[in-house]
């Protein structure tokens, strides 16, 4: 485990529920090729905050890794509709770029 894993893991000893430091450790398991906790964590994001919206894309990227490619699309189907919520148009047309992508492979 790397000490930055081990820092974040610290860390949310504290703040257990801390969007963004279980997004950076989800980050650091993809790093470290664990793409199903990164997914697990990045999951367990979303059903906690919805609103979280750069994990949205991270997640239909490891979806996209992992050949799950419904779950891509999905994932980045319900990125789009919180982007447009929020009035995000650049992260709007970031999923929208990969879902696009999805649909021409």
């Amino acid at each position: 485990m790397s000490n930055r894993m081990e820092q974040l893991q610290k860390m949310l000893e504290t703040e257990p529920h801390d969007s963004f430091l279980n997004y950076a450790l989800a980050l650091e398991h993809a790093k470290a090729n664990d793409i199903t906790s990164a997914i697990k964590l990045i999951t367990e994001i979303i059903e906690r905050d919805k609103n979280y919206l750069g994990a949205y894309y991270q997640l239909g990227k490891y979806y996209e890794l992992t050949k799950q490619i419904d779950a891509a699309i999905d994932t980045y189907r319900k990125g789009i509709e919180v982007a447009i919520q929020q009035k995000n148009r650049k992260t709007q047309l970031e999923l929208n770029e990969a879902l696009l992508q999805l649909a021409d492979d």
